[in-house]
């Protein structure tokens, strides 16, 4: 076991090296900054996108189940049978109210229409808002907050009044402000009175935000959209103590009996839900982070083969001195984890000058563009083991060889 004292030595040994070869270490270290540089900014883009794409799925809700006319994925077939699903119905507002009369392990169920529709007030105008035709209780299923004004009433929805509540940016395009409630706007030609305002929710990268949406009641929608072409969708949304499974099931039989659809019939619906879209990514970020080891893997290698070359340099540059040491009665050991430590001392140098480069860039990126960048700690840990392993691969075989050294031949040369 090594003590404290000879660890020391050693390190002054090391240190001393390091500090006398300014260029050599500077080479040394630029190989090994850019080798971490290259793998933290890919784990840490890589971890980044996949936490935002994630945060903004899992908005849609994980105990939600989606009933449409067309399922997210191919559900275990090996190709997406398109020319099936055109010929279904579209789900209905009157589907969704047998469902909720019948089904006993749904905590709210709400139905949706969706469509691009320019927006007015006065001559400013917004083109290709998303405009969300919902009923009453879609607010039990999806969490939003309101800046200014309120929700939909239960007989303002069922009245078809033309109200509407929008979205952050949207408000402050059009009126250049938030407090907008009581203002008369323009949906399709059709008037619509402002009730709320959403809080800023900020850009999602899968486009499952409120800001740059509207929301009116389901009944006022059928002014503004076509049936066919608006994705009408039936959300429900499962009590505390029923798994999305025993709610699938439930649904799937609720719909079929709705459908009278004999027994071996199969399904002329979809049942989604996050699961679906979380095993896709799953998959697809798996195969991103191998992509990444890759890129970043032959970065570290040249990074190591760099050290290895500066070491043996070392080595031979320092002989005579090594020995000197033998001839004093420096043990190979001695030699051998003098030279070792040099190696894992300069490319731990060089991994904290990576992560700090890491972590300039990303708060360089992240002040430029509304998308959330972190380094975490567990990239900080991969980059510091990353380095001190290359630095013992790259280091181990110069610092044998010096260990080795007979001191008489040592000394001559």
């Amino acid at each position: 076991m090594i003590s404290f004292h000879f660890f020391l030595e050693i390190f002054r040994f090391a240190w001393h090296s390091i500090i006398s070869n300014k260029l050599r270490t500077f080479l040394s270290l630029l190989g090994v900054t850019i080798g971490i540089l290259a793998v933290i900014s890919v784990f840490t883009i890589i971890d980044s996108l996949e936490t935002n794409v994630r945060d903004s799925i899992n908005k849609l809700g994980s105990d939600v189940i989606y009933i449409q006319k067309w399922p997210w994925g191919t559900n275990g077939d090996s190709e997406y049978k398109w020319w099936d699903f055109m010929s279904r119905p579209e789900v209905s507002i009157n589907e969704m109210k047998k469902i909720s009369s019948k089904s006993t392990k749904t905590q709210a169920i709400a139905f949706m229409n969706s469509a691009n529709r320019t927006v007015k007030y006065l001559n400013n105008s917004v083109e290709g808002v998303a405009v969300m035709a919902v009923s009453y209780d879609w607010n039990l299923i999806r969490s939003f907050d309101l800046e200014n004004g309120r929700y939909f009433t239960e007989q303002e929805v069922e009245g078809a009044k033309n109200y509407v509540i929008l979205g952050h940016s949207i408000a402050l395009s059009l009126f250049n402000k938030l407090d907008n409630i009581g203002k008369v706007i323009k949906i399709k030609g059709e008037k619509a009175i402002v009730i709320g305002v959403f809080s800023k929710e900020g850009e999602d990268i899968t486009g499952n935000s409120l800001d740059a949406a509207v929301v009116i009641p389901v009944t006022f929608g059928y002014k503004l959209m076509n049936k066919r072409w608006s994705n009408p969708t039936i959300i429900a949304k499962a009590k505390s103590d029923i798994s999305n499974d025993e709610l699938r099931y439930e649904l799937t039989g609720i719909m079929r009996s709705i459908r009278k659809l004999r027994p071996k019939t199969p399904n002329n619906f979809a049942m989604n839900e996050i699961s679906l879209i979380s095993n896709q990514l799953d998959d697809l970020f798996s195969i991103i982070g191998i992509a990444g080891w890759i890129i970043g893997g032959f970065s570290i290698l040249v990074g190591g083969f760099g050290i290895a070359n500066i070491m043996f340099v070392s080595v031979k540059e320092r002989t005579r001195q090594i020995g000197v040491q033998k001839s004093l009665g420096a043990k190979n050991n001695f030699i051998l984890y003098q030279f070792l430590i040099e190696s894992v001392f300069l490319c731990l140098i060089g991994g904290i000058l990576g992560i700090i480069l890491v972590l300039i860039l990303t708060n360089f990126i992240a002040a430029f563009l509304d998308f959330s960048i972190n380094l975490s700690f567990k990239n900080i840990f991969l980059g510091l083991s990353i380095s001190t392993i290359v630095g013992i691969i790259s280091g181990i075989v110069p610092a044998l060889s010096a260990s080795k050294l007979d001191p008489v031949e040592a000394m001559r040369r």
